[in-house]
């Protein structure tokens, strides 16, 4: 695979029950580019590691005046300069590729895996743990799965050269055996500890992104209750606390890097003062002695890659670790599905709380708890509570279902929907089943205003469909946003449209005009709305009150009013004491206010 090739026809399934087997996945599906660079890779370190035997052919050649073994060296160390550059560039070639397709894989799996799990990624993992995933973690990955053939590179060159060194001069080359795997292995006590606070590091690296993606994204309701300050205070707080974990990091590997450069220095110490020895002796030639002393000088390169394969491992681990996690998170609906794709129809069924939506009604839901109302409403888009419940459409269960076959029988809009950056053609450019045209959706959804807006803030859009629209809609008002994104729902027309609080943001009388234009543009289809708007709910064919997770009453609006305090309670505001004293007095209310919003509308 060459980075021309990317992004990758299938990235595979990933072995993501750990980070150490997700990072050998990763390893074995790169086997080929990984061979390639251990070959260029041996070819530079034994270039480079052949210098110290040409220049010490050399010397001797000089010191036995032998003109023709001079000119042999010549040539060796030309050959060995030219596989050095040669082998270089192509390793340097070689490890970016790898670097880069690994963590395009990594990317690509990722974001497989979000588009299967949908809005419930982000339920299940925060949100700032998974642009830390798909960011910072995706390069560290990379970089080891890429680090490996070097470092295998070296260490198959020091072995080479240790072998090589104790045939050449064995008694110089047995300081050096010996000496080498010491250098290797004396910062492994210290890996550990830098291990554990690079951990830390990143640990709070993540929370302060976490602070800060929803920071961001809450930042026009901080605005509006005054909580600039607060949150800025606890990112400082975050971000020094960052920085210091970042310093004590940053002094354990310099220790080990400062170790790395000492402990060569002795031994090349060692070695000089060893060879002079024999040198006086008659034991060892100057140019064996050249030779030697090169040799270490020049492995110090090599070693190098120890290290960094050490503190690659010690990054990407922690890092492989949280994507296999995103990973290895399963949607509930099995993806290939265990039943034939073909869209069921009828009404839909929660077991848990026992709502029935009958089949081509609207159906509006009363909870007076907005966290059950959320986690009922996930449940009817085909993600089953934590007891396993599915509901059932037409009698088939959600998770049964491919995950295609799914998301086009279900649409499940959140209380807070999302809007991308672009034109507005863009926006409404979303799958559907092509009854309901975009003006016919826009008409329904009161977006008239909104068109109007978007072609006055446009100076180059004469339509306000091409007018474009900024990320997350933020030069919107809040009705605004909620209105397209209501409109961008009627356009899939799916069979049954799940809509969560789809009006919190507008004025009255435009949302009896919503109410009444979706139950003009959803007829004959299934519709269920969580509202407790009194509005909303007079437009429905039928009510459903559920109370501490289960209904517990059915039936038309003005008819649950007069019958249920509880749900009085909940669409009039009512307190314990106010119903109990002024139940009458605020149905009236409730209800001539309704009647008055009716005629205006």
């Amino acid at each position: 695979m060459q980075i021309q090739d990317l992004p990758y026809p299938e990235p595979g399934v990933p072995d993501a029950r750990s980070g150490p087997r997700f990072l050998w996945w990763l390893f074995r599906n790169q086997l080929g580019g990984q061979l390639k660079s251990l070959a260029w890779g041996l070819l530079h370190f034994a270039s480079v590691a052949a210098l110290p035997f040409c220049v010490g052919v050399a010397v001797q050649a000089v010191v036995d005046r032998s003109g023709s073994r001079l000119a042999l060296a010549g040539g060796l160390l030309a050959l060995a300069c030219v596989g050095n550059a040669v082998g270089d560039t192509f390793l340097h070639r070689t490890a970016v590729t790898n670097w880069i397709t690994a963590a395009a894989r990594v990317q690509q799996l990722l974001a497989r895996k979000a588009a299967q799990l949908g809005s419930a990624l982000t339920r299940r993992v925060a949100a700032g743990e998974v642009v830390s995933v798909s960011t910072g973690d995706v390069e560290k990955i990379g970089w080891f799965v890429e680090a490996w053939s070097r470092f295998t590179a070296a260490l198959v060159t020091i072995v080479l050269v240790c072998v090589g060194l104790l045939v050449y001069q064995p008694a110089l080359g047995v300081v050096v055996a010996v000496g080498l795997p010491v250098l290797a292995l004396a910062v492994l006590p210290l890996l550990p500890r830098a291990t554990r606070r690079a951990d830390v590091q990143r640990e709070k690296a993540g929370r302060a992104t976490e602070l800060a993606s929803d920071t961001v994204a809450g930042l026009r309701v901080l605005r509006g209750i005054g909580g600039e300050e607060l949150f800025l205070e606890r990112y400082r707080h975050a971000s020094q606390e960052v920085r210091h974990a970042a310093v004590r990091s940053a002094r354990m590997w310099s220790l080990i890097t400062a170790i790395q450069v000492l402990l060569p220095g002795l031994l090349l110490i060692a070695v000089v003062w060893y060879g002079v020895h024999l040198a006086r002796q008659g034991r060892v030639t100057v140019g064996e002695l050249v030779t030697v002393y090169s040799s270490v000088m020049v492995l110090t390169y090599p070693l190098r890659h120890f290290e960094e394969i050490a503190m690659a491992y010690s990054f990407s681990r922690p890092s492989a670790k949280r994507a296999a996690r995103v990973l290895s998170l399963e949607r509930a609906t099995d993806t290939a599905g265990t039943r034939a794709a073909d869209v069921p129809s009828g009404d839909l069924y929660d077991p848990e709380t026992g709502l029935l939506a009958t089949s081509g009604v609207l159906t509006a839901v009363v909870c007076g708890d907005p966290d059950a109302a959320g986690r009922l409403a996930e449940r009817l888009g085909g993600h089953p509570s934590q007891e396993g419940t599915s509901v059932l459409l037409g009698g088939v269960p959600l998770d049964e279902l491919p995950l295609d076959s799914a998301r086009t029988t279900v649409l499940v809009q959140d209380k807070d929907p999302v809007l991308l950056s672009g034109t507005l053609r863009e926006l409404l450019d979303v799958p559907a089943s092509g009854a309901v045209e975009p003006p016919a959706a826009l008409a329904a959804a009161q977006c008239d205003d909104v068109l109007a807006a978007l072609a006055q803030g446009s100076l180059d859009a004469a339509d306000p469909m091409d007018a474009r629209i900024t990320e997350r809609g933020r030069s919107l008002s809040g009705g605004q946003r909620q209105r397209l994104a209501l409109a961008r729902s009627l356009i899939t027309d799916p069979e049954v449209l799940v809509l969560d609080e789809p009006t919190s943001a507008v004025d009255s009388h435009t949302e009896a005009r919503i109410a009444q234009g979706v139950r003009e543009l959803r007829a004959g289809r299934t519709t269920v709305v969580f509202t407790s708007s009194p509005l909303l709910l007079d437009r429905a064919d039928r009510v459903v009150f559920l109370h501490d997770g289960e209904v517990v009453a059915t039936g038309a609006h003005r008819e649950l009013v007069h019958t249920e305090p509880r749900y009085r309670a909940v669409v009039t505001r009512e307190t314990d004491d106010e119903a109990a004293l002024n139940g009458s007095v605020a149905l009236k209310d409730v209800l001539q206010e309704l009647e008055e919003i009716e005629e205006k509308a």
